[in-house]
């Protein structure tokens, strides 16, 4: 919310502040070297896309008589010019479009010995970052020490360390009140402090957003994404495994002896789970840890990381199938669950989209989440199981096809995802199962608006794949499709070289899709010998979808004669005493684009007889028609559903007039 402009408009209250930049402020105890760095950045960063302030000479500038009128004043005097100063400063980034970056005071030590905060409310609603420069209290001594022409009141070492430790302590939580994003940085680093504010410069959540989904796209280049049309979408803490590692990192780090880690004080404080929050905790660790220490610490903690048995498996699982990708989307340390996926050997096709550092570009919040699942369906075409444990992850299971939510332990869950998912699910947002790691542990919900499944069952519905037979590549597919597609042929040539593509399809690829049977037949010799029909024929009813499936559905008829044979130009003319006791339906028609046609006829097939077998059979099949986001992969996946076709095609070119298939094969183009 610090750096994106509506968050910040409800925070500040301004109508000023769609133009609003972020306003940095450069905060420490006096002495530390704050106008000193002031002038090295501007310098060094020049002033393109920066303003740089001195906090006292603009207060120097707009109180009449100049800072020294301004010391005489008393507290509420001076606490109204010191908002009126950063209301000027705050005016001149509008204006000029421009960061601000501005140098500041928190606390004074007074004359009689008592630390003074002078930081205004003003200041916190309009200041987006704080750096607060933290050099140890010797250094700052001596730069007192050393500093002839300002007075300041003289102090030991004792005094200036518990002065620094109460601006940090103090400073941390109005920031993370006010959705001000801290960090504490020393001085001297002038390349780090460089890094930050460009990178405050460019980031708010729509760049967040962007850079986060270019990394996607970055990442599926490698991925053989080609094959891929199922990925599964997995959060990484407490749904891979019961444990989190950013939690395990900072105990790593730093043991306490309470459960109040870093993290938690960010994630407790009034930033919560926002984009705000996740870029705050990109500061805690840019200000704990070299990139040295940074690598050392993700590899301990990588190294101490058990996957849940089960999910190990499906990762497994994933890798085995070509056509089956996976993506941890991790709001905790990329670095970390990399690692992991190493130590386990299953890096090589499993991809992690995790931020952690500044240095990674973008933090991973609910609704990178959710962007990322829609961007997989949307561009990359895929179905999309998605798998979470928290409420971070609703946004994320409820845009997914397919949503599992992994429930662990009672002491290890998360205590808020009950109410959310019921939420979730009481208001038709979301539909999706548990997975119970281990089985047999309580369940979330109940039954019936959260149903449990099984691994075994998952991986089956997850390898579902819609198996379209087809003979598009084949020398008899060429022969057979050129006569269909010769424009000099029409009428009854057209015709039979449709009927003639019905057989050979009825023949190749329907007996062995619906199976055969034996029956007895005369020998020519004299006895009865074995002989073969489709299974169950007298029970299989062939409809033909007119007009232009007719001829195609002659020649299935050729193929199976004891077939019942029915036209059907809507859905309604298939009607229950059509499908009393048939076995099979064959839904015949020459071209199938949208596949919209086939779909209602199966579906109200379907209505009628939940159990009877559809097979679909065409001459041409539109791509697109039978892809995996496609409303007939879908209606597939309930079962007792195929597809036979001649040959596919990425054209999709649809007949008019005299290109119509249903005029060319009956002689009325003339009515076009």
């Amino acid at each position: 919310p610090t750096m994106n402009n509506t968050s910040h408009c409800s925070r500040e209250g301004s109508s000023h502040c769609e133009a609003h930049k972020p306003v940095v402020g450069l905060y420490g105890i006096s002495g530390v070297g704050k106008s000193f760095l002031l002038d090295r950045l501007k310098r060094e960063l020049g002033e393109e896309l920066f303003n740089y302030h001195e906090g006292s000479a603009v207060i120097a500038d707009i109180v009449p008589g100049g800072l020294e009128a301004f010391q005489s004043l008393e507290g509420g005097e001076k606490a109204c010019w010191r908002k009126q100063a950063i209301e000027t400063i705050r005016r001149t980034s509008i204006e000029t479009g421009k960061i601000a970056v501005v140098t500041g005071h928190f606390m004074f030590y007074s004359e009689q010995g008592a630390l003074e905060t002078v930081l205004t409310e003003s200041d916190l609603k309009v200041f987006t970052h704080i750096l607060y420069l933290d050099e140890p209290a010797n250094i700052v001594w001596q730069r007192r020490q050393q500093d002839t022409q300002k007075y300041r009141v003289e102090l030991p070492v004792r005094a200036i360390q518990q002065w620094i430790e109460a601006e940090k302590t103090s400073l941390r939580q109005l920031c993370y009140d006010h959705s001000i994003l801290f960090c504490l940085v020393p001085s001297e680093n002038v390349v780090g402090i460089k890094t930050l504010l460009l990178d405050f410069q460019k980031h708010d959540e729509t760049h967040n957003l962007s850079v986060a989904m270019d990394f996607l796209d970055a990442s599926m280049r490698f991925s053989h994404t080609n094959l891929i049309d199922t990925f599964l979408v997995l959060d990484g803490d407490r749904t891979l495994t019961a444990g989190d590692t950013g939690d395990m990192l900072w105990r790593a780090y730093k043991p306490r002896q309470n459960d109040v880690t870093p993290l938690k004080a960010i994630f407790s404080s009034h930033l919560r789970y926002s984009y705000a929050a996740f870029r705050q905790v990109s500061l805690l660790y840019e200000q704990s840890f070299d990139d040295d220490e940074f690598e050392e610490i993700c590899t301990r903690v990588a190294s101490s990381v058990e996957l849940y048995p089960e999910m190990f498996s499906l990762l497994c699982y994933a890798q085995s199938k070509e056509h089956i990708g996976a993506v941890i989307v991790t709001c905790g340390l990329r670095a970390v669950w990399t690692k992991i996926l190493d130590k386990i050997g299953l890096s090589h096709k499993v991809v992690v989209i995790g931020g952690g550092r500044i240095s990674d570009g973008f933090a991973v919040t609910p609704g990178v989440k959710a962007a990322i699942v829609d961007r997989l369906k949307e561009v990359y075409c895929a179905y999309v199981w998605a798998f979470g444990d928290s409420p971070l992850d609703i946004d994320m299971l409820s845009r997914a096809d397919e949503a599992i939510v992994v429930v662990g332990d009672v002491s290890t869950r998360s205590q808020s995802m009950e109410t959310e998912l019921a939420t979730a699910i009481d208001s038709g947002r979301l539909r999706a199962r548990q997975l119970l790691l281990p089985e047999g542990i309580p369940s979330r919900l109940d039954a019936e608006r959260l149903p449990t499944v099984r691994l075994e069952s998952l991986m089956s519905s997850i390898d579902f794949r819609f198996c379209v037979f087809h003979s598009t590549d084949t020398n008899a597919a060429k022969l057979l499709a050129t006569a269909t597609r010769d424009a000099r042929i029409s009428g009854p040539l057209l015709r039979e070289a449709h009927r003639r593509v019905g057989y050979y399809l009825s023949i190749t690829h329907l007996s062995d899709l619906l199976g055969l049977e034996t029956i007895q037949i005369p020998h020519v010799q004299g006895h009865t010998t074995d002989g073969f029909q489709l299974f169950q024929e007298s029970r299989t009813a062939i409809i033909a979808l007119m007009r232009g499936g007719e001829p195609m559905a002659f020649g299935v008829s050729d193929a199976f004669p004891n077939a019942m044979f029915l036209h059907a130009r809507c859905a309604a003319d298939i009607e229950e005493t059509h499908l009393k006791d048939r076995n099979a339906v064959i839904l015949v028609d020459s071209v199938i684009n949208t596949g919209k046609s086939v779909l209602q006829m199966a579906q109200h097939i379907r209505e009628i007889n939940t159990a009877i077998q559809i097979a679909v059979v065409a001459g041409v099949v539109q791509k697109e028609a039978v892809s995996v986001r496609s409303p007939l992969h879908a209606f597939a996946r309930e079962g007792n559903f195929n597809l036979v076709a001649l040959r596919l095609s990425a054209n999709k070119y649809s007949g008019r007039g005299s290109t119509d298939t249903g005029n060319r094969l009956f002689s009325t183009v003339h009515l076009a």
